[in-house]
Parts: structure tokens; sequence; C-alpha cells
């Protein structure tokens, strides 16, 4: 993703949401000084793992396990958004990547993330103004992880477009050249979640929107 291109949205999510820039750099800054050589997965790695396949993304709307039961799994390689990968694990599949934040989770599932990425899943990790205290927690558990950032990507920290975490497994997916990319567990109009899990909802809708999935 092309900063110049995402800077805009960015500012225009920031602004609906009211939230402040600040945070999200300086959760960034802090997830940066957090890796190593040692636990740092390069993009080459991911890339040889989406370019030229079938990516099914994976969120986690209240259907999602009914979903995944209607289809053949080895088919696809997963990404999957946050609690999507504790479904995932529960039923005996390990995703190929996840994306995370850490912060939309029980403390159960983000054991499932871990469990994960120990079994081989690449898991990117996702800094924003909320979640610094995830961060310090659980990333130094992440035996190997990719850390991204909403704001301006620098040196260790990327930007792959996207805001929540459903709507990043696209743009990574996008990004990396996956052939053909199939959402599942995705609930736009879910009557159940509160206003602001609404907001963002409308804003996975539009920024799916402009990658053509939907």
């Amino acid at each position: 993703m092309d900063f110049a291109a995402w800077e805009p949205i960015y500012e225009s999510i920031l602004e609906d949401f009211g939230f402040d820039r600040s945070g999200d750099e300086e959760a960034a800054c802090f997830l940066s000084r957090m890796l190593t050589e040692d636990n740092s997965v390069s993009l080459s790695e991911l890339k040889d793992k989406i370019s030229g396949k079938y990516v099914m993304v994976c969120g986690n709307a209240p259907g999602l396990r009914a979903e995944l039961s209607e289809n053949d799994l080895s088919a696809f390689v997963i990404i999957a958004a946050d609690g999507a990968a504790a479904v995932l694990t529960d039923m005996g599949c390990v995703p190929e990547v996840i994306c995370t934040d850490l912060d939309g989770n029980s403390e159960a599932d983000i054991e499932k993330e871990i469990y994960a990425c120990e079994q081989g899943s690449i898991v990117l990790i996702h800094a924003h103004g909320d979640n610094m205290d995830k961060l310090e927690k659980y990333v130094p558990r992440f035996k190997r992880f990719v850390a991204t950032t909403q704001a301006r990507p620098f040196d260790n920290v990327y930007n792959f477009g996207g805001f929540s975490d459903g709507d990043r497994c696209a743009f990574v997916a996008k990004e990396f050249g996956a052939s053909n990319i199939k959402l599942t567990g995705f609930d736009f109009e879910d009557p159940e979640v509160n206003p602001v899990k609404k907001k963002k909802l409308k804003w996975a809708k539009e920024l799916l929107g402009m990658l053509g999935i939907i």
C-alpha cells in the first residue's frame, strides 16, 4: 500500500472515530523496539505464503464456524482476523497468516494465536493507540511476527492498508498477490454489535469495496 494513497483515508477514519494519530505513532514505535533479528518475519516469507494462491480471509462474525464447515479449507491459504484464529484452531486448522491487534480477544483466544504461531502461522501484530498494554503483555510470547501500523510505516513496521483486523487481512492478501480472495465470517449488518463496532463494520465494508472484493 502506497502510504500517500492511504493517508487521506486514515485521516478520515481518525476524524470519524475521534482517534489521536499520535497514539498510533507512539504504539508503533513501542512495537518496533520489541523486534529483533530472531523474532522478525521477512516480507519475502509472507509473499511466498500468499502470492498466486487462493486465499480465504476469515472474519470473526458469529456465523464463521458454520461457513467454514461448508468449505474445503485445504483448498485455500487462510488469513484469519484476530478471534477467527481461535475458531479455526478449535476446528483443527492452523491458519497460515493471522492479523491481530491483541485487543478484541479473550485471553484464551490470544493463547490460541500464540499456539498457532508456534505451529507455523505468520502473525501480523498491529499497534494502535489503545493496545500498548496488550503489546507489552503478549508480544514477547510470539516467537516470530510482522509489526504493522495504520499510521506512517517506518523501518521494520509496515502498513499494508486497512483499519480493523478483518479488512486488514484482505489488504494483506491483495498486497502480496493473492490470485483470488474469498471472504468468510463477515457480517456487515450484524444487529448485535455496539455503536463503535457498527461504525468499524461500515468502514470495513467501504474499504473492502475499495479493493474490489465486495
